[in-house]
This record gives C-alpha cells, sequence and structure tokens, in this order.
C-alpha cells in the first residue's frame, strides 16, 4: 500500500511522461513543438491515472494467480481494458462538458464512437508491459528513497499545484466554450483574441479546430493560419 506521498509522486512522475511521450507525437506529426495536454504544465493526468490503474491491477493479478505466464498476460489484458475504458469516458465527459470531442479516431478501424480504437489500445497494451516490466521497478526505487518529510512537502506542493492548474484549464476551456459556441453573440475582435489567446488549446488538439468551420470570420483555422503567416510575413522582412 502506497502513502499518500508516494501516490502522489507516482502520479505527477507518470503524468510528466506521458506528456512528454505525446508532445514528441504531436510534434513529429505536426513537424513543430506541440505542447499537449488539457493542463497548462508539463502534465497529463490521464496518463498518471492509467499508470496507477496499470501497476495496481497489475499486483492483483499476480496475488492471485500462482503462474508466472497466466499471470503477465492477464495483466496486459487487464491493463488494455482499463486504460481504454478511462481513455473512453475521458472522451465521453469532455465532450458532453465542453460540446466537442477533444480526440476523434472516427477514422481508425475498430473505434467505438470516436473515443477509443483497436490500434491505441492495442498501444497501450505495450506502454503497460514496459510501464510494469521496466519503468515502475526503476521509479518505484527512486520514489522509496526519497526522505519521508521530503516527500511529504513534495506531495503537498505536488497537490496544491494540480489543483490550481486543474482549475485554471477548466476556467480557461469554460471560457473558450463559451465564446465559440456563442460566437454570434460577441464581437469579431473579442472571438479573434480568444482564438489566438488559447491556440495552445487548439493546437494540441487539432479536433477541436473544425468549430465553426466555413463560418464567415469565426473559421478557427483560418484565424490561426491568418497569424501565423503574418508572423512568417513579419520575420522574413526583418531579415531582409
Amino acid at each position: 500500500m502506497w502513502s499518500y506521498s508516494e501516490f502522489i509522486m507516482f502520479f505527477a512522475i507518470y503524468s510528466f511522461l506521458g506528456w512528454i511521450v505525446e508532445t514528441i507525437f504531436a510534434s513529429i506529426n505536426e513537424k513543430k513543438f506541440i505542447n499537449r495536454g488539457f493542463l497548462t504544465s508539463f502534465f497529463c493526468p490521464i496518463y498518471g491515472f492509467g499508470a496507477i490503474m496499470v501497476i495496481k491491477s497489475s499486483i492483483l493479478v499476480n496475488n492471485v494467480l500462482d503462474d508466472y505466464f497466466k499471470s503477465f498476460i492477464m495483466s496486459i489484458l487487464f491493463s488494455i481494458i482499463l486504460v481504454t475504458i478511462l481513455e473512453y469516458f475521458t472522451g465521453f465527459l469532455l465532450e458532453k462538458i465542453f460540446d466537442c470531442k477533444w480526440w476523434d479516431y472516427s477514422d481508425n478501424i475498430g473505434n467505438l464512437h470516436g473515443y477509443i480504437c483497436i490500434k491505441y489500445s492495442l498501444l497501450w497494451g505495450f506502454f503497460a508491459f514496459l510501464l510494469v516490466k521496466n519503468a515502475h521497478p526503476l521509479i518505484s526505487r527512486i520514489v522509496y528513497s526519497v526522505p519521508l518529510a521530503i516527500g511529504y512537502n513534495v506531495a503537498i506542493f505536488l497537490s496544491l499545484y494540480f489543483l490550481l492548474d486543474t482549475a485554471k484549464s477548466i476556467i480557461d476551456a469554460m471560457e473558450l466554450r463559451r465564446v465559440i459556441l456563442n460566437y454570434s453573440k460577441v464581437s469579431l475582435s473579442v472571438y479573434y483574441n480568444k482564438v489566438l489567446k488559447y491556440k495552445r488549446i487548439f493546437l494540441a488538439f487539432p479536433s477541436l479546430m473544425i468549430l465553426n468551420a466555413g463560418i464567415i470570420n469565426r473559421d478557427i483555422r483560418s484565424i490561426l493560419n491568418d497569424k501565423f503567416d503574418k508572423i512568417k510575413i513579419e520575420l522574413k522582412s526583418r531579415f531582409q
């Protein structure tokens, strides 16, 4: 059983590692740096929760099954199921709250409502294998070596940080939702500035760019592309 401080440190470490994986993957695809994740900081909480679920389920399976091969297979299967369920409900809740999909697997084979698909479920299984067999034993030694007093203070700091960042991110997302969905009730300048202010969210979750697509002066993709074009022109003029 983990202590409170150990739980928070594991959660933070795996959330950070998840952010690294997501950011590298998105940056390679877009050929530019993309700060992935819902939070403004360098953490993806869904990876933290997912990793903890995988680790705990693996421990449970190992305690029930004595056969190594069977326990290994069952651990991977449980990991795939648990993380896939987590991803589905996270995507479902985000869409219900913000009236839009934050990611969409609709073009992938074997998808369910665009929230999950076979390809990524199998990928989570592979990551679960690396986590249980390689990453967690090493990270556990590091976390368990932290003195109790230091670990407690670090956990308190991280808890407050996550709460503040989550609150700010939710407020930002709700404000963005209000402006996007009620575009006809706000001035063009306010709309334009809000889109640019929260461009990190659109770049992190490209599916959101289809909101208000095709509406004159309200097309998010056009606004962002227009801004980038202006920046490129300005930079070229400075160095000519």
